[in-house]
């Protein structure tokens, strides 16, 4: 276990590797893994504020796993993808749901600043393929998965990952929600507790309107 000191070049998410998420929003499941990007300057930290930003509609909580790669990392073979993990730790990829829709794309509704929390720490020593991921806002469960649902598994995805870009230390794979993502408001606490890890918590305040023409 280390203390969080995390200074991404990219932060790579990846869509619907739930089974139980891709029902949930009626998504078929995929033949490859979908990926999509979320800007460093999104990240924030364990007790930080998530800042809701005015206009935008409904913000959703996604609860997380991610893996935080160790070395440099480029066509790894599945069978040697383990060796390029550093860690894990929780993450919340909060979502702009509205914009994601209006968008059809990811990086408006997934990209606004603290729209990335992760922590509290990064664990070396764990086994992936069967852990409890849950969310909680104001002490009530909104979500309660486990790893052994993901489609794509850990070392799918670093293979798979690693075959399109580099991937240097230091940078995140957020490897997919469970079911029962849900909305968000001004004052809640939101909590990402991972089996393991330990929990991610923060609080939810009322920003600025996002674009004002």
């Amino acid at each position: 276990m280390k203390t969080l000191d995390l200074t991404p070049s990219k932060i790579v998410a990846v869509a619907s590797n739930y089974r139980c998420h891709a029902a949930e929003m009626g998504r078929p499941i995929p033949s490859a893994p979908k990926l999509f990007f979320k800007p460093p300057s999104a990240l924030c930290g364990p007790e930080d504020a998530i800042v809701l930003p005015g206009g935008v509609g409904r913000v959703d909580h996604e609860a997380e796993l991610a893996v935080v790669i160790g070395q440099p990392a480029k066509h790894v073979r599945v069978a040697d993808a383990m060796d390029f993990v550093g860690g894990y730790t929780c993450l919340n990829d909060v979502t702009a749901r509205v914009l994601q829709k209006e968008d059809g794309l990811f990086a408006r509704a997934k990209g606004f600043d603290t729209f990335c929390p992760v922590g509290p720490v990064v664990v070396r020593d764990l086994d992936p393929t069967k852990l409890g991921v849950r969310c909680r806002v104001n002490g009530k469960t909104r979500q309660d998965g486990n790893t052994s649902d993901l489609i794509f598994s850990i070392p799918i995805l670093i293979s798979f990952i690693s075959g399109i870009m580099r991937l240097e230390p230091g940078d995140l794979i957020a490897t997919g929600t469970p079911l029962g993502v849900g909305p968000l408001a001004a004052n809640d606490v939101v909590e990402v507790e991972i089996e393991g890890i330990g929990v991610l918590k923060n609080q939810v305040v009322s920003g600025a309107p996002a674009w004002t023409p």
